[in-house]
């Protein structure tokens, strides 16, 4: 139930679900001072939450920022979020999201002698079954690339990232209790929950944050000022969901 009504709250905060909100009442609304009301709040939401400048700093203050890897000490395991890929049934393969960039960065730490196994940690986050089973799939994946077998752990149970650090511990306490060294890789800007949550559990993880959205030095081009990008509203969403789990998580008592 949490699970569901997590979904269905994040779509009703969305700003591009309120944008069309104001639209649909400029449009077809019966009174004229709410129509210019909602004209007027249309055209703000579209100006703030399309501006690259504004979103890049607010999720500046979010995201966990990253470390180079020669930077990285020796661990005994890297432990990889899921949500990194979507299941083609036609083509009977997952493909790769922009989050694939938290396998490419394990696979580089393993081999670069920084890991010595790799843990692949989640099922599938939608609701409903499109054939995915990430850390499954994953793992015939790392095979086929020539990654053994036996380096590769996988947790195939959760479905969010409390259940990942829920499950994750679970599998290293009973299989693996003699490691001691995680090193958790996920996005930069689900990194501070996700840490939150393994810290939770008991599991401490130094952090290594991929597929960041902004540096530790604020530089932009011109055009991020001023030229709209609505590309930035699917970014907010991410931005406002990880702030709004992490509330929940606290509340839930996953934090």
């Amino acid at each position: 139930m949490f699970f569901i009504m997590s979904k269905l709250l994040l779509f009703i905060i969305s700003p591009f679900f309120w944008l069309v909100v104001f639209v649909i009442y400029t449009g077809f609304g019966k009174r004229t001072k709410w129509m210019n009301r909602s004209k007027w709040g249309a055209i703000i939401i579209f100006i703030f939450f399309s501006n690259t400048y504004i979103f890049s700093e607010f999720c500046r203050l979010w995201e966990v920022h990253g470390v180079k890897i020669n930077t990285v000490k020796r661990h005994d395991v890297a432990i990889v979020l899921g949500g990194m890929f979507e299941f083609d049934s036609e083509l009977n393969r997952i493909s790769i999201r922009r989050q694939g960039d938290r396998l490419f960065q394990a696979i580089s730490l393993y081999k670069s002698g920084k890991v010595d196994k790799i843990l692949i940690s989640g099922d599938s986050g939608f609701i409903s079954d499109y054939g995915l089973h990430e850390a499954k799939q994953v793992k015939e994946l790392l095979v086929i690339w020539g990654i053994p077998n036996k380096d590769i752990l996988t947790e195939e149970i959760s479905k969010n990232t409390h259940e990942n650090a829920v499950e994750t511990k679970k599998i290293l306490d009973k299989s693996y209790p003699h490691y001691e060294r995680f090193i958790l890789v996920t996005s930069g800007i689900h990194m501070k929950r996700a840490l939150a949550c393994f810290n939770n559990e008991g599991l401490q993880c130094t952090p290594f944050s991929t597929d960041l959205y902004t540096s530790i030095n604020n530089s932009y081009y011109w055009d991020q000022f001023l030229i709209p990008n609505f590309d930035n509203f699917n970014l907010w969403n991410k931005l406002l969901k990880e702030t709004f789990r992490f509330e929940a998580y606290k509340i839930a008592g996953y934090l």
